[in-house]
């Protein structure tokens, strides 16, 4: 173990790589010696543990990080690379960073003592660490007014970006059919493909499947899940017409007239080289560089490097937050309206023997005074029920299992409603983010400037 953790520090500090040693820098331990150090602490570790490992036990760990060819000087990469070290250890561990410049990209080998400084304990390495260290130096670099390396998932081309002038396809047709025909609310699936044909698209039953073709086109195309998408198929149009889902209109068949650039992380890194000159420090005081890096290591994560993509999942978000939390005031106002009608069935059935009898005195004003007070429930209840036009009382019991059965619902939706709230907020500050970033909001405001002047 010590010859292998010796031979690892001969070559990151190899002089030739390292201008001659002087971009070797060391926390909490002496560079040249750093493998004595490191094995020393060992023993100390196993000394006031008394915990001991085998061949497999780890003396130190190597970090590798790299920047963008003749965008960062060597020194400032040294400093990068300290501060990737510390945040990373938050300071319990001995390091030291070597900055290597004996290639086109500059780049820091940074080992790290696996026993912390007080020998009180080890770090383990765990699950996603390699993620959490990648995102941890992408943003350093963005906060310092560097670029990150670009390693997205290869994908075809969007639609922003393929289609052109190209008109849209048949699905796309039949999609923007059914938005349409679905806005003006229709009452079963019979009359939104009435719709549809008054609108010019050929319905045809098969069996149990529909098909529909456009004017001019061929063939059809089946209305399901696999041919015009999940959101356009029988089951999921049902459930909107039905009120219990709410339908997202298809973005695609809009071809804006001048969209977004396609990759965010390209454009934004781009806004923030523009900024290097005498005007950066003014941008970033306007736009929180922290702010910067989480709403970048977001888009990359989540793979929505498309401003398309972002829109349209921060749309399906906001509707399927207003969706649960439609469903729940819906089951909330339900549950109160039950807590009422249970309230006045019972005070009904209690005062009833007491209003036949007022009755039969012929209303006696001397039985009214008596029992005023079960007679005023007795007719509040009576006009609660005809102001339902209710004909036959409904019985406490079944009152009751419809409250628990909503309450159910309410709590199995709150736990989606919350998790649909945060992801919701988190893509609209995304998006948000993004907007301020390259200027979208500004130039949206600019534009519906530009409409009201020319209607005026």
């Amino acid at each position: 173990m010590g010859t292998a953790i010796s031979d690892i520090l001969d070559y990151v500090e190899n002089p030739e790589k390292t201008d001659g040693g002087r971009l070797i820098t060391s926390y909490q331990c002496n560079s040249k010696i750093a493998d004595a150090e490191f094995l020393f602490s060992k023993r100390q570790y196993q000394a006031k543990t008394g915990r001991r490992r085998g061949a497999d036990d780890v003396i130190a760990y190597q970090i590798r990080q790299s920047f963008v060819p003749g965008e960062i000087t060597p020194e400032e990469a040294n400093r990068l690379g300290q501060e990737l070290a510390r945040r990373f250890t938050k300071g319990n561990h001995a390091f030291i960073v070597c900055t290597h410049v004996d290639k086109a990209h500059i780049h820091n080998h940074i080992i790290f003592n696996s026993t912390v400084l007080d020998h009180s304990r080890k770090f383990r390495n765990f699950w996603g660490s390699t993620k959490a260290l990648w995102r941890l130096s992408d943003t350093i670099c963005i906060e310092n007014g560097y670029s990150i390396v670009e390693n997205p998932k290869r994908r075809g081309k969007s639609y922003n970006r393929w289609l052109g002038d190209k008109p849209p396809s048949h699905r796309e047709q039949l999609q923007a059919a059914i938005d349409a025909a679905l806005e003006k609310k229709p009452a079963d699936l019979n009359a939104l493909l009435k719709l549809l044909a008054e609108a010019g698209i050929e319905v045809s039953p098969r069996g149990k499947s529909i098909r529909l073709k456009a004017a001019g086109k061929k063939k059809f195309v089946r209305l399901d899940a696999d041919s015009m998408g999940e959101a356009y198929s029988v089951g999921a149009l049902m459930e909107v017409l039905s009120g219990k889902r709410v339908h997202v209109p298809s973005k695609k068949n809009i071809h804006p007239a001048d969209p977004p650039k396609v990759n965010l992380l390209v454009d934004i890194q781009a806004k923030l080289q523009a900024g290097k000159g005498a005007g950066y420090a003014r941008w970033a005081s306007v736009f929180n560089l922290k702010q910067m890096a989480q709403t970048m290591n977001y888009l990359t994560e989540h793979g929505l490097l498309d401003y398309a993509d972002l829109t349209a999942k921060a749309d399906e978000a906001t509707a399927r937050y207003n969706a649960l939390s439609g469903q729940i005031k819906a089951a909330e106002q339900r549950m109160a309206e039950i807590a009422v009608l249970k309230t006045h069935i019972i005070n009904y059935a209690k005062t009833r023997d007491t209003y036949v009898a007022y009755r039969k005195a012929g209303y006696s004003k001397k039985f009214k005074a008596e029992h005023e007070s079960d007679i005023l429930l007795h007719q509040a209840a009576k006009n609660f029920f005809d102001g339902l036009g209710l004909k036959k009382l409904p019985t406490v019991k079944s009152l009751q299992a419809e409250y628990a059965a909503l309450l159910a619902e309410k709590k199995s939706a709150y736990a989606d409603y919350k998790k649909a709230r945060d992801e919701m907020r988190e893509l609209l500050t995304v998006r948000a983010n993004v907007d301020r970033i390259m200027g979208y909001d500004r130039q949206e405001k600019e534009a519906e400037a530009t409409r009201h002047e020319e209607q005026r």
